[in-house]
């Protein structure tokens, strides 16, 4: 067995950045990791599918329907500055179960909900876990991979979303065809109870602690555990008088002023940007699929489910293909030329609907879907992910995913009232302001995370970098 010495925290830093993941069981643990971003997505997509029998059954006005839906990303946001902070102070580890419980309890409790009262509440507390999650799942996988992968790893993320949105109609599909429409969006809800239990099963056997965040935090023998348990090495730990850096202490909380210091400003606004209007632009037009479809194709439940399907289906190409162009590209290009295409094909589709076939507006539909899991709908969350150094990557996701919930919750709102009063053609040409605003940040704030050492702590010259330069 080979055997590593270390120490100091940043030869824990340099072993993990610099380690081929040949152990299976972190490959397993990436995996976990992307499991609970599965449920992530399968809980905030799966209401849109059912959205009809929900509101005819609950007798929602547009405002109360646009609540039901925006009341989640606030409880998203809530979780994710929160979780952001705590997973920095008290561990990836405890966090990661902690979110997965919310979710189980939630899911279930919303299934049940006898009147909108009561699916506001579990709505709330299943986008609390939710919030927590995403980020934390980011910043998790961002530890335990190396430098050659590690952004097409956390990359991973958007093509596991799109998965799980075309399974949640999958999953709703025998229900419908059985006859049970009018409560289609209860079973569509409180299916992601299973999944998300056989998650905190796997992650109360196999998760560790993030062996950075141990090092930092628990001190260099936790740590060197950790490495030793799942990267199959025997550590040494230099003596004590070696050691040339001090634990964190554990009442030294993380300060989200810190990620606005002069060093990190740039980035954190730039992933601010990403991540907010890209989860404006997706929650506005991807969670209402199957509503579009309809309008495309004609009214059923079995158009919405289907349709939304195959638009979904345009997510996993382009998810899954910038997964295989981040290390080669980095995350600021992917960004570039998805939002490129996503205003592209809104402006079309909003300007022709009225005059093309269906399956031809259906395609632009698609392809805005490719174009948001290509670029943006991947890199806001990444781009965080992978721009702090470890004392302050959980605060510096949970804040992007904070923003990420403020653009959702515009989202929710602004389709089915601007849907309500405008139609389909002019609402989608309003919404492709929403790319070009995100294409302009990045046009101005070149700052690319993929191959940078984050840990430095003297600020790169790219983060300042305008179009000019």
């Amino acid at each position: 067995m080979e055997t590593v010495t270390i120490r100091s925290i940043r030869d824990v830093f340099d072993f993990v950045n610099t380690r081929p993941m040949a152990s299976a069981r972190t490959r397993m643990l990436v995996f976990i990791a992307l499991g609970g971003i599965f449920i992530d997505a399968y809980d905030l997509t799966s209401l849109g599918i059912g959205v009809d029998s929900l509101q005819e059954q609950l007798s929602l006005t547009p405002f109360q329907l646009g609540s039901v839906t925006a009341i989640m990303a606030l409880g998203a946001l809530v979780g994710a500055l929160v979780g952001g902070i705590l997973a920095d102070k008290y561990g990836r580890y405890k966090m990661f179960v902690v979110n997965l419980l919310f979710l189980v309890f939630a899911a279930i409790g919303a299934a049940l909900a006898p009147n909108l009262t009561w699916l506001l509440v579990f709505r709330f507390l299943l986008g609390v876990g939710v919030g927590m999650d995403l980020p934390l799942a980011l910043t998790f996988i961002a530890e335990f991979t190396n430098s050659r992968i590690k952004g097409s790893a956390v990359n991973l993320w958007q093509l596991v979303w799109y998965v799980a949105a075309v399974c949640t109609g999958l999953v709703a599909l025998p229900f419908l065809l059985i006859g049970v429409d009018e409560n289609l969006w209860r079973y569509a809800v409180g299916f992601a109870a299973i999944p998300a239990l056989l998650i905190l099963i796997l992650r109360l056997i196999y998760v560790d602690e993030s062996p950075m965040w141990a090092a930092q935090h628990q001190g260099l023998e936790a740590a060197g555990k950790i490495l030793e348990k799942n990267y199959k090495v025997q550590i040494v730990v230099a003596p004590p008088e070696e050691q040339v850096e001090e634990v964190v202490p554990r009442n030294e909380r993380p300060r989200l002023r810190e990620i606005f210091s002069s060093r990190l400003r740039m980035r954190t606004i730039l992933a601010s940007i990403i991540s907010g209007t890209q989860s404006m632009e997706y929650f506005a037009v991807g969670f209402y699929l199957p509503t579009i479809a309809v309008l495309l194709f004609g009214e059923g439940a079995l158009y919405a489910v289907l349709g939304a399907i195959a638009l979904n289906v345009f997510g996993i190409v382009g998810g899954g293909t910038q997964v295989f162009l981040t290390q080669r590209l980095g995350v600021w290009k992917l960004a570039v030329i998805g939002y490129s295409i996503a205003a592209a094909s809104l402006i079309i589709v909003g300007i022709t609907r009225e005059s093309i076939p269906a399956y031809a507006g259906a395609f632009l539909i698609g392809l805005f879907i490719f174009g948001h899991s290509f670029g943006p709908g991947a890199q806001g969350k990444t781009m965080a992910a992978l721009s702090y150094p470890t004392n302050l990557r959980g605060t510096g996701t949970g804040w992007a995913e904070t923003m990420s919930r403020v653009g959702s919750i515009l989202g929710f709102y602004v389709f089915p009232l601007v849907l309500a009063t405008a139609g389909l053609s002019q609402t989608l040409l309003y919404l492709a302001v929403v790319p070009i605003v995100g294409l302009t940040a990045l046009l101005l704030i070149r700052w690319e995370p993929v191959g940078k050492d984050v840990e430095e702590t003297q600020a790169s010259p790219a983060e300042a970098a305008v179009s000019s330069g």
